[in-house]
């Protein structure tokens, strides 16, 4: 049985997260029946607009539910993980490029494929209880799920910052970084659903908009634009052994804990994608020649191993941070060729 829930209520397509006990994480068919839905629902008349939201207190969605993916590429299966990815990543784009309004309902934790169903939409609402990070260059991964155009886009250092510390942002935060649209206190939720449904006039969103809390890091945005702004990994690493501060202390433990391919890798996405003035479709190429050969070349599989599976907290990455050549990374991002993302 999928854990998710999709039907019509009124004007409104209801697509609701039921995994609670996992925090939400999507799997393979959880990403799917999404997608099958959103289709279902493009040209049908009755449906005005999309909203996406989640059972239990604690979790928008927490990531994807990459075991399975772990254990198929352990005995040298990394067909499994590129499928799923393929077929999230589709799902994404389709999200970020749907002729219908879309509302996600952002509470509790949302991080990582959280991101990529939520951050996408056309209509991102944040509760007061928001967490949202990427924090997959901790297991040996990159951000994304289209995350890595929305921190792209962040102002000045902060993608970049958010993208190598994993770094969690409030409502406040996740206003000023762009990967939130409103703040609506999360009381009124329940009657503003209704509204949408009942009536499936998009109004109803911006008559409960309130004033979102405060930004934390837009008040440190100068000390992340001077740590992070610009450089090599090699170079933000050298910066914040020097820097004294209340984000330097935390980020440099982060980047030193975290695998060093995947921060450099996730800061040449980075740039390239702000280089070219990209999308959501070329985000997730971009993302998915490294997701593609993450198993096999990559520190997926290890940091899987050591956060999530063993939990030692003792990943052994395949590079240091003095390792790390531009022609390492140029070949992870190489195009695939007749394997690259068909979206």
């Amino acid at each position: 049985m999928t854990d998710i829930r999709t039907d019509i209520e009124g004007r409104a397509g209801r697509i609701t997260l039921t995994r609670p006990k996992a925090l939400n994480a999507l799997d393979h068919e959880m990403c799917l029946a999404i997608e099958a839905a959103l289709d279902a629902w493009r040209d049908d008349p009755q449906v005005a607009l999309v909203m996406i939201d989640a059972e239990g207190e604690r979790a928008f969605c927490a990531g994807g539910d990459i075991a399975a993916v772990y254990r198929a590429g352990l005995a040298g299966d990394y067909e499994a993980g590129r499928a799923f990815w393929r077929d999230e990543y589709r799902m994404n784009a389709k999200l970020a490029e749907y002729p219908k309004p879309v509302i996600s309902f952002l509470h509790g934790f949302v991080m990582g494929g959280g991101v990529g169903l939520g951050g996408h939409c056309s209509h991102r609402v944040v509760g007061e209880s928001a967490q949202i990070a990427m924090p997959e260059c901790g297991i040996g991964f990159v951000p994304d799920v289209g995350g890595s155009l929305l921190l792209a886009r962040a102002p000045g250092g902060l993608g970049a910052y958010l993208g190598l510390t994993a770094a969690r942002m409030g409502p406040g935060d996740a206003l000023h970084a762009g990967f939130a649209d409103c703040f609506i206190p999360e009381s009124r939720w329940p009657a503003l659903k209704q509204t949408l449904a009942e009536t499936g006039d998009m109004a109803a969103l911006d008559a409960a908009a309130d004033t979102p809390p405060a930004s934390p890091l837009a008040a440190a945005q100068p000390e992340i634009d001077t740590l992070f702004a610009a450089g090599p990994l090699v170079e933000i690493a050298a910066r914040l052994e020097q820097a004294e501060g209340e984000i330097a202390a935390p980020a440099r433990k982060a980047v030193a804990r975290n695998s060093p391919l995947s921060m450099a890798l996730t800061l040449e996405m980075l740039a390239r994608l702000r280089a070219q003035d990209s999308d959501i479709r070329s985000a997730l190429r971009q993302e998915y020649r490294v997701s593609h050969r993450a198993a096999e070349m990559g520190d997926f599989l290890e940091g899987v191993r050591a956060q999530i599976i063993d939990k030692d907290r003792n990943p052994r990455w395949r590079y240091g941070l003095e390792e790390i050549t531009p022609d390492l990374i140029a070949g992870i991002l190489a195009p695939l060729g007749a394997d690259e993302l068909a979206l």
